[in-house]
Parts: C-alpha cells; sequence; structure tokens
C-alpha cells in the first residue's frame, strides 16, 4: 500500500462534507451595507389636489375597522365545533375546523382535512408523552409531541382527541 507523504496536497472540501465551504466567491450574496437617512424635521406639506383624500381617509380608516371586526366575527364563528389544543413549554398540537396545527418552539406545520389521510394518537405508555401523527395522502407522515402536566392528563387526551376527530375528519 502506497501513502502520500506530499504536504503540499490540500484536501478537497465538498458542500457535503463541509456547510461552511463556498466553492466560488460568486455563491454567497455580499451583504450591502445599510443606508441611514438623514431624518428631516420640516412638516410635510400639503398639495390642494390630495387635501380632499386627506378628508376621506378616516371614513376609509372606519369602513376597514367595520371589515376587521367582521373578519375577526367570522373567524369566531368558525369556532362553533370542539377544538382540541394542548401544549407544553416547547410545543402545541391544535385541531379545529380548519385542520391540525403542529408548533414546536417558533415553527409551524398546517394540514388541511383536504390533504390528511389519517391521524394516529400514542399516548406513552411510561412517561407522560402524548404524540399525534398526521398522515397525508402523498405517503408523507408528520408527527409532534407534547408532555402533559399528570398522568391523568395523559390518560384525558385520547378520548378528547376522537370526538374532535369525528366532527372534523368525515366531513372532509
Amino acid at each position: 500500500m502506497e501513502q502520500s507523504i506530499d504536504s503540499n496536497k490540500k484536501p478537497e472540501f465538498a458542500a457535503g462534507t463541509d456547510p461552511a465551504f463556498i466553492p466560488l466567491p460568486g455563491l454567497a450574496a455580499p451583504v450591502a451595507p445599510r443606508k441611514t437617512e438623514p431624518e428631516s424635521e420640516a412638516a410635510p406639506e400639503t398639495d390642494p389636489e390630495t387635501a380632499p383624500e386627506l378628508d376621506e381617509a378616516p371614513e376609509a380608516a372606519a369602513e376597514a375597522t367595520d371589515a376587521e371586526a367582521d373578519a375577526v366575527a367570522g373567524a369566531e364563528g368558525a369556532e362553533d365545533g370542539p377544538v382540541f389544543e394542548i401544549s407544553d413549554r416547547r410545543g402545541s398540537i391544535r385541531v379545529a375546523r380548519e385542520g391540525v396545527r403542529f408548533t414546536l418552539d417558533d415553527q409551524e406545520a398546517d394540514f388541511d382535512w383536504s390533504e390528511i389521510g389519517a391521524v394516529e394518537m400514542n399516548p406513552a405508555r411510561f412517561g407522560r408523552r402524548f404524540t399525534v401523527t398526521v398522515h397525508l395522502s402523498s405517503r408523507r407522515w408528520f408527527n409532534a409531541e407534547v408532555e402533559a402536566a399528570s398522568r391523568a392528563q395523559l390518560k384525558e387526551w385520547p378520548a378528547e382527541l376522537d370526538t374532535v376527530l369525528d366532527a372534523y375528519f368525515e366531513e372532509s
């Protein structure tokens, strides 16, 4: 077996083995310096042509506020059915009319009822972890775990989730 003793050869790293390696300088986008804009202390001048629009702005704002209030009321009306929502210090699982939502730290995954093929739950036999797995119709699956405060609470969650799944899963 031959071994090279030549120290002039440098090992070549590929992006697959060294994530910090950038083979060409053009691949990394240069960071643009931030431009600071001087603050003008002069008040903006009003144009007489736009003055009537300024008078209409409070009315438009009032109409927009009414539309937002209607949207909030509509969203509250959408929550008429049962909702299953559990959470711990890091994650949460929510099953409602919209579908299933998993949250872990700052990441969220939303699944609509039309794309869900099956929902599986698995309370821990030993411990306090409750796992919900969503199987999509595209043969992919995603799961989320939540830690219960007590074993008694862990025993209640499967029955609560069953009632919510019965209400929404058969509708779609």
